[in-house]
C-alpha cells in the first residue's frame, strides 16, 4: 500500500514535467563562491579557527590586526576620503570632445633646471653676488647643504615638488 501511494504521488508530481528535458553537467569551479562553500559545522569551526588560505577578501583590506584569536581595530588603518573644496573653482566638470588637444613635452631636466635655479643664478649674476669660480658670496639655505643632507631631506614626509614653499 505505500508502495502504491508513492508510485500514485509520483505519477501526479510528474504530470507536467517535460521528460525531453536534457540535464548538463555543471562545472562548479569556474562559479568562485568565496566564503559561501562548506556546512554550517565547517563556518563554525572557521569562525573559531580560521584559516586565512580560504577566505578571499576581494581587495578589501583590513581596518586593524589579528593577535592569537583576537581581532585589534586600529583606527589609522580605516580609510578616509579626503575631497577638496570646490565651490569657488572655475572650471567645469566636464569637457567636451570639441576642445582642442593640448600637446605638451616631457618635463625635462633642463626644464626643471630653469624653474629651479636659473632665476637664482641671474639674480645673483645681476647682483654681483657670485664669487670668480661661479659660487655665490651670500649662499641660500638650501645651496649649504650637503649631498647626504639632501638626501635626507628628500626622503622626508611631505616633501614634494609641489608643496608650498614657507
Amino acid at each position: 500500500m505505500i508502495i502504491i501511494t508513492i508510485s500514485q504521488k509520483l505519477k501526479n508530481k510528474n504530470k507536467h514535467f517535460n521528460f525531453n528535458f536534457k540535464i548538463w553537467k555543471k562545472n562548479f569551479r569556474k562559479f568562485q563562491l568565496f566564503n559561501k562553500r562548506g556546512s554550517r559545522q565547517f563556518k563554525e569551526q572557521q569562525a573559531k579557527n580560521p584559516e586565512p588560505d580560504l577566505f578571499h577578501k576581494r581587495g578589501v583590506r583590513n581596518t586593524g590586526y589579528v593577535d592569537g584569536d583576537k581581532f585589534i581595530m586600529v583606527p589609522e588603518m580605516v580609510p578616509e576620503l579626503i575631497v577638496p573644496n570646490l565651490s569657488d573653482c572655475q572650471l567645469k566638470p566636464y569637457v567636451s570632445y570639441r576642445a582642442p588637444d593640448i600637446k605638451q613635452g616631457e618635463f625635462t631636466a633642463e626644464d626643471l633646471f630653469n624653474v629651479v635655479y636659473a632665476p637664482k643664478i641671474a639674480k645673483d649674476f645681476q647682483e654681483e653676488k657670485l664669487n670668480e669660480d661661479g659660487s655665490p658670496k651670500v649662499p641660500s639655505p638650501f645651496e649649504k647643504m650637503t649631498s647626504a643632507e639632501a638626501e635626507l631631506k628628500a626622503k622626508q614626509t611631505g616633501t614634494d615638488l609641489f608643496c608650498s614653499k614657507d
